[in-house]
């Protein structure tokens, strides 16, 4: 189904939960941007790149420095992977 199809057909609520638990996402990010979705997350270097895994809703995850942990992880919540750039 055309993601425009399916959009015209299901609620917001039922599109934003597309995916959920079956779906996650991973995403480079600069330190700098860390602490908008790990707020819990220590003061980093800002030079650092790191990498992230969310679930297809957005709720963060995962965050590391090594971008193969965020596969590994995802593999163990049995989630598909797709890369955001």
């Amino acid at each position: 189904m055309l993601l425009k199809e399916a959009s015209s057909h299901l609620t917001k609520s039922e599109f934003a939960h597309l995916g959920a638990g079956e779906v996650g996402y991973i995403r480079k990010m600069k330190s700098a941007e860390v602490s908008r979705c790990f707020p819990e997350a220590p003061e980093i270097d800002p030079t650092l790149d790191l990498w992230a895994l969310f679930a297809a809703d957005g709720t963060p995850i995962l965050l590391t420095d090594n971008r193969s942990s965020t596969f590994f992880k995802a593999a163990e919540d049995d989630l598909k992977t797709v890369s955001l750039h």
